[in-house]
């Protein structure tokens, strides 16, 4: 059976901003850097569709490996596998 839609089908309620944090992006949060090693966060940002991972992996937490481009290759544990993903920075928070 064919799957209709792209991978951000049925995200509405998971991409919506609370209403308090509508409006600009801040550049420093656009701009943020992370060194490899680094503990972060998947948390994304729905005004921003460059570099967004699929909503499956939103909340779970990630490790840097290393830069690629203006993104950043984050590596994270899916049940038993180790997954790496390539991730802007806007969609990523220090933890």
């Amino acid at each position: 059976m064919k799957r209709i839609g792209t991978s951000r089908r049925k995200t509405r309620a998971k991409f919506t901003k609370h209403f308090r944090k509508k409006g600009k992006i801040g550049l420093s949060q656009y701009f943020q850097t992370f060194n490899e090693g680094d503990k972060v966060q998947l948390s994304v940002e729905p005004a921003v569709q460059k570099g967004m991972y699929h909503p499956r992996f939103m909340g779970k937490a990630a490790t840097i490996l290393g830069k690629v481009g203006t993104c950043y290759e984050v590596s994270i544990q899916d049940q038993q596998k180790k997954k790496t993903l390539i991730v802007h920075p806007v969609h990523l928070k220090r933890v």
